[in-house]
């Protein structure tokens, strides 16, 4: 009897714990190897990071570096059969038209073509790709899509060295005004705040912070002549109040759009831009993120 119960209860969970194993592992050995990028582990998901160096990039006199989001990035997350990955390509104008190519002659999908910035010198643009598969295999597509890049450019836009950014800013201040702690980067103290009240899906995977649901803040300069950029993340009924409560603190919003395409609930992105004293670019920022997380009511046309 304590033979055929033992039996039975391995019967039942070994599929379950095949299927467990299955779905929570990545080859990251495989990712790195393929890449050759060195990427970041996060509960099972994985990010190659790529910081655009060789860009001088420069709106209304502050200079934008990777940690102010001139950094492309793709994330692997496991998926009920292989993977998914999705990911963020920063390219220059003359950049667009042959990687926008190898993204599809790669049997990945475009997802998204937009702006971070409005003023800024050179013109940049942000291309969002997604696709799903083994592992192995969409590494070395996201390789090839990597490495268009670098044939675009003539170079490999990591291999150059970026100077800090000035930084006086009381960053106890930010977080204290926030309610979040930032981290500090070459100058640029930024925070990433998730969205733990939405579950979010993309063909039916989960879609984290870590793969790029947040909103961002990021700060450089001093306390009196500071530079705030960053990524609001919203619900569609969090959108207008948003706005509104960033236009009406002296911030400017550049960007409204999408990342995904298919996903559940569906959600919009916002990029923003100020200058000015830092701590009421910060009460400004607030002001926008109490406005998310809650429900709102039909705006009245």
């Amino acid at each position: 009897m304590k033979f055929f119960s033992f039996f039975l209860f391995a019967l039942i969970t070994l599929p379950v714990t095949a299927q467990k194993t299955k779905t929570s592992l990545l080859d990251t050995t495989a990712i790195e190897k393929i890449t050759g990028i060195k990427g970041k582990s996060n509960k099972g998901e994985y990010k190659i990071t790529i910081p655009q160096n060789d860009l001088d990039v420069e709106v209304d006199g502050f200079r934008i570096i990777p940690p102010m989001g001139l950094g492309t990035w793709i994330a692997f997350t496991p998926s009920k059969d292989a993977a998914m990955i999705m990911g963020d390509i920063i390219l220059t104008e003359m950049d667009l038209k042959p990687v926008q190519q190898e993204v599809i002659k790669q049997g990945l999908t475009i997802t998204a073509i937009h702006n971070h910035f409005v003023r800024n010198h050179p013109n940049i643009v942000y291309m969002h790709i997604g696709g799903n598969g083994k592992t192995a295999d969409l590494a070395m597509k996201a390789k090839a899509v990597l490495d268009k890049v670098a044939q675009s450019r003539g170079h490999n836009p990591s291999a150059s060295l970026v100077p800090d950014v000035t930084y006086t800013i009381d960053c106890k201040e930010l977080d204290a005004i926030l309610g979040y702690k930032g981290e500090m980067s070459k100058g640029v103290y930024k925070f990433t705040i998730g969205r733990p009240d939405v579950v979010l899906k993309e063909h039916g995977i989960t879609v984290t912070s870590f793969l790029g649901f947040n909103t961002w803040a990021a700060f450089q300069g001093t306390a009196d002549h500071a530079a705030v950029a960053g990524d609001f993340t919203m619900l569609e009924d969090e959108v207008a109040p948003v706005i509104k409560a960033l236009i009406e603190n002296g911030i400017e919003v550049v960007a409204v759009h999408n990342h995904m395409v298919h996903e559940q609930p569906k959600v919009f992105f916002l990029h923003y831009w100020g200058t000015g004293n830092a701590g009421q670019l910060a009460k400004g920022l607030k002001a926008a993120l109490d406005q998310t997380g809650k429900k709102h009511p039909k705006m009245q046309m």
